[in-house]
């Protein structure tokens, strides 16, 4: 038989591991919830749901949805900046991003998508918390597109990486809101358009 103090140890263990994991899985199933109904739409029932978990486990992982919220905001965009990163180097991959974010694909379906272009609104009006997650999230795109403009000198990058990202959020959010889908379509033609040639302006410049 193995000592009682191994065994003991090998359950605090697999009892650790089960717990992360857990906890995990509900970051990642909320993170979907959330970009598509919204945070206020989303109730703790509906998120543990999506889980496969009881109301009854949510407080043994988060202290409140808010905090819940902060979690998933910052690991949202963290996975987003990691994507990012796996893109070709330079101005070419910085010009897939572009593509595959002005795209139909994206635009419909939110909860696979951007979380700020998802979710900006209500953390504006989030507290303080889930905006410094949200703030350090957006700053490491922001960061990705600054090397990418200009891998030598990125802080002199700032304001196009600024006046991108910015462009791309607004554009997708704008395709989204309209009923017209020619419209939707023209929003994202013509903010592709725009995108690109902010960057090859960018690249130019450097």
């Amino acid at each position: 038989m193995r000592p009682v103090r191994e065994v003991e140890e090998r359950m605090a263990r697999y009892g650790s591991e089960h717990k992360e994991a857990t906890r995990r899985r509900i970051v990642e199933t909320a993170g979907r919830r959330l970009k598509r109904d919204g945070i206020d739409g989303s109730g703790i029932a509906t998120l543990m749901a999506d889980a496969g978990l009881t109301n009854g486990a949510f407080y043994a992982h988060f202290q409140s949805k808010d905090d819940l919220v902060t979690t998933v905001v910052g690991d949202q965009l963290g996975r987003q900046a990691s994507e990012f990163s796996e893109l070709p180097g330079g101005r070419a991959g910085l010009e897939v991003f572009v593509g595959q974010y002005l795209s139909a694909a994206h635009r419909d379906h939110p909860d696979v998508g951007c979380p700020s272009a998802a979710l900006l609104d209500e953390v504006a009006r989030c507290a303080a918390p889930t905006k410094k997650a949200y703030t350090a999230g957006a700053k490491a795109i922001l960061d990705e597109i600054c090397t990418r403009l200009a891998p030598e000198d990125p802080e002199s990058a700032r304001g196009t990486a600024l006046q991108l990202f910015t462009m791309l959020v607004g554009s997708m959010q704008l395709a989204r809101a309209v009923s017209d889908k020619k419209l939707s379509e023209a929003v994202l033609e013509e903010g592709n358009r725009s995108a690109q040639a902010l960057i090859r302006a960018g690249a130019k410049q450097k």
